[in-house]
């Protein structure tokens, strides 16, 4: 894919500066949501839907935080309405009433290295940058590391694949889990200096919504609203990649991204798609035990998967209700 170094390092800027200058609403009828994650092109299918929902009578305000436990942790103590993430652990452990509802993206990641680290061995004791501590990214690592018998040494926690490939091109870090797209990027522009390892055949949930369940049940014509955007921009996507930069366009979404970064916009979601990375169904039970699975195996979910309570970590009902109107 055509990204330069150059429109790499701007993009990371920018989304550096959104995590700076994000500020939650005071406003007590606007939606607020929890980002923990940087807004980029990998956003690019959520804030489409966003802004389809806002048209439909959502009025909203996306705040960013820089780590996922920052935003699962604003969810808890009420200062947001809406969080996304991957919250099974927080769930089980704090037992606080939080419930998903909607699948946002499967884990569609690829570990990378320097070449040095020819197999997961040589890795054994070495450092490894992930997105988020207790995040997919983590799991992937812990389910690694299970799996080969072997121990990373430091971890780090850079949100955003492309933060993280640009501090891999410049020497800062050796090894890391990236989504496809800078995987591609990685690989083109790093002139040999990194390869991938064998990763994880499984697809569990990266990115779900989620909510306090007292706040589902009193604002269920929001939930309806955002759940019928989602999953209606969410089958289209699969139809249809190319559906995301049109809306980005129409919508005059991250505008301030370099040319070079908004030209891919396609290809990403082309590739997205080809990776299995929208349930056009929104996950529902069957992602839910997938990630029952995942996560009890990665050390983040207590107890035998199969015994697991689906309604105990979601909230099925406005999916189930958006799915029956189609």
């Amino acid at each position: 894919m055509g990204f330069s170094l150059k429109s790499i390092v701007g993009a990371a800027a920018i989304t550096v500066s959104a995590l700076a200058f994000s500020t939650v609403s005071s406003s007590a009828e606007k939606v607020r949501i929890a980002l923990g994650d940087v807004a980029s092109v990998e956003t690019l299918s959520l804030l489409v839907a966003l802004e389809r929902a806002k048209e439909n009578g959502l009025d909203y305000e996306l705040t960013t935080f820089g780590k996922e436990g920052l935003a699962i942790q604003a969810i808890i103590s009420g200062q947001m309405d809406l969080g996304i993430g991957s919250p099974y652990s927080v769930i089980q452990k704090s037992k606080a009433p939080i419930r998903n509802f909607f699948q946002l993206s499967k884990l569609v990641f690829f570990p990378v290295a320097e070449v040095k680290y020819k197999t997961w061995q040589d890795m054994d004791g070495e450092p490894i940058t992930l997105h988020s501590r207790g995040g997919g990214t983590d799991a992937i690592a812990n389910i690694i590391a299970k799996r080969e018998g072997i121990t990373f040494g430091q971890r780090s926690y850079v949100p955003g694949s492309e933060n993280r490939i640009v501090a891999m091109l410049k020497g800062q870090v050796n090894a890391s889990i990236v989504d496809i797209s800078n995987k591609n990027i990685l690989m083109s522009k790093s002139e040999g200096r990194f390869h991938t390892l064998p990763g994880l055949d499984g697809r569990a949930s990266d990115e779900i919504l989620f909510a306090n369940q007292n706040w589902i049940d009193d604002n269920q014509e929001s939930v309806a609203i955002l759940v019928e955007s989602l999953l209606k921009t969410w089958q289209e996507v699969n139809e249809d990649p190319t559906i995301v930069d049109r809306e980005r366009k129409r919508f005059n979404l991250l505008s301030d991204l370099p040319e070079e970064l908004l030209s891919e916009v396609d290809a990403y979601y082309q590739e997205a798609v080809d990776g299995g990375l929208y349930d056009p169904n929104g996950g529902g039970a069957d992602a839910a035990r997938a990630d029952f699975e995942f996560y009890g195996e990665a050390g983040q979910l207590a107890g035998d998967p199969a015994t697991l309570k689906v309604e105990d970590f979601w909230n099925l009902g406005p999916l189930n209700a958006a799915l029956a109107k189609q």
